[in-house]
């Protein structure tokens, strides 16, 4: 019952959590170590890569289909808030981060997006803090160019949008009356 929960169709945009958004190419079935192996061949076109998922293991490495409209509206929703700056060491948070973009949730990537986010404004990032901050925004607006079936550079120019018209919010909540 759970191998038929979950079921792609060559064609389909899945989320493979470590990757991000690709595409089915096909339904291959190949014979590995003496054992008939039905897989689904993955293509994720920005990494120019191709990955071969055993169908029967596609639940349990968390692949997914693209979120529904009310994650994305939550995800959305979540780049509006306020960010979160944790005092602890880099390292500690640079962990947590990668942890959130490789879970494949896409709330939990647009918090790691909003709390690294910074205004033109705002002191300038790290460049561990910006490779970061690229890799989530880069994963968040592939997912969503998918399901506005936009691409890339306008869904990540719609992300930027409304993380700017966050900061003016949140940053004027800073200055003294």
């Amino acid at each position: 019952m759970a191998a038929k929960a979950l079921s792609f169709d060559v064609g389909d945009y899945v989320v493979y959590p470590k990757h991000g958004v690709g595409r089915v190419i096909e339904l291959q079935k190949s014979e590995i170590a003496g054992m008939q192996l039905e897989l689904y061949v993955l293509r994720f076109e920005k990494e120019k890569m191709t990955l071969r998922v055993p169908t029967n293991k596609a639940e349990s490495v968390g692949m997914r289909k693209l979120s529904s409209d009310k994650t994305l509206r939550e995800a959305l929703e979540t780049l509006k808030g306020k960010p979160k700056v944790k005092r602890t060491m880099w390292s500690r948070r640079a962990q947590e981060y990668e942890a959130k973009i490789n879970s494949g949730d896409l709330v939990s990537i647009a918090e790691v997006v909003r709390d690294l986010f910074r205004a033109d404004d705002q002191p300038e990032q790290s460049y561990s803090e910006r490779q970061i901050f690229e890799a989530a925004a880069s994963r968040l607006a592939r997912e969503l160019a998918a399901m506005e079936e936009t691409d890339e550079p306008a869904a990540l120019e719609k992300i930027l949008d409304i993380l700017r018209k966050a900061a003016a919010i949140h940053n004027k909540d800073k200055v003294p009356a």
